[in-house]
């Protein structure tokens, strides 16, 4: 196993109250395997991988739980202990690559950075990796020596694959990958990161609202709704018998091609609760279509549908 979450907790403390973001969430990444993390947003998502990477700042603290990784808790270490793995052995893409690079340095210095941050070699041998790491994601390495204003989309983010792949991790945290890019460098990117997780053994937390990206390149999936967990299963038995209404309303709302021409979408209606007073009992039951009296009252607890499936509903209980 490459990393087990048990009960992770992250909240915010806001003048306004607590903003309960991530509310007691657990979930094990299998070594090898693509784990997608789905869900609107504001449900707890990228405060997850936040938590995960020791990234979370003020007004936010992880308040309890523990992430084991290589038989030590993530959670309970000290900044020191945390470089060592951060970046090494754990990197992450960060949402939105137009923003993520530094548009003062050019693009092979960024990605040698965490190299020679981690690891003793000189500045040339870094640099030739960085070269070779464009390469692997589809850049030519005579592009290194370019700003990241001279790259597209597309291309900013496979810069931010490259740079997190770069010192040999065993553990990548990607956030909304594909997100503002058109259909076709989509998938061009999810294609990329199948063949690298494939070729290196990589374990991948894949963090998306985008269902269609999840069935493409995930093992298992688990939805998460105003910072819990609702539903955990492999991507396959999912898409074809979620079990949570949240699950069924979220596959519904994305075309098929399977589906007839002219047949229509489902949607779930309202928005997610207010951390801060999220309702009581199940907190998808104000906007579920089966709810029921016990829903408003008692929070439901995971419970094994079938092997390897997880789902926290009241129906199943």
């Amino acid at each position: 196993m490459a990393l087990k979450v048990n009960n992770l907790r992250t909240y915010y403390f806001t003048f306004r109250g607590v903003v309960k973001a991530v509310d007691g969430i657990s979930f094990e990444l299998q070594e090898g395997s693509i784990l997608g993390l789905a869900g609107e947003s504001a449900c707890g998502k990228s405060t997850t991988a936040f938590s995960l990477m020791k990234l979370v700042s003020p007004p936010g603290r992880v308040v309890s739980g523990e992430a084991l990784f290589e038989g030590d808790n993530i959670i309970g270490m000290k900044e020191s202990e945390i470089r060592k793995i951060r970046w090494k052995k754990i990197s992450m893409v960060f949402q939105s690559s137009m923003n993520a690079l530094d548009p003062v340095f050019r693009i092979k210095d960024q990605i040698s950075e965490a190299i020679l941050t981690h690891e003793g070699i000189d500045k040339l041998e870094a640099e030739e990796r960085a070269k070779e790491f464009l390469e692997r994601v589809g850049i030519e390495r005579s592009r290194a020596n370019d700003y990241p204003h001279e790259f597209s989309g597309g291309m900013k983010q496979r810069v931010m694959i490259a740079m997190a792949l770069a010192t040999y991790p065993s553990i990548v945290i990607l956030d909304e990958p594909t997100s503002a890019l058109d259909v076709i460098v989509q998938a061009q990117i999810l294609k990329l990161i199948k063949n690298l997780q494939e070729e290196k053994r990589l374990s991948i937390i894949l963090i998306t609202h985008d269902l269609s990206v999840i069935s493409a390149v995930c093992d298992r999936v688990a939805i998460m709704y105003a910072g819990k967990i609702v539903e955990n299963s492999s991507a396959r038995t999912l898409f074809k018998h979620p079990q949570h209404p949240y699950s069924e309303g979220l596959i519904g709302s994305f075309p098929r091609l399977s589906q007839p021409r002219h047949s229509r979408l489902i949607s779930i209606s309202g928005a997610p609760p207010d951390l801060i007073d999220p309702p009581k009992g199940c907190r998808f039951h104000p906007r579920c279509p089966r709810a029921m009296e016990i829903c408003k009252r008692e929070e439901p607890v995971f419970t094994e549908t079938d092997e390897n499936h997880m789902v926290a509903c009241h129906l199943y209980t």
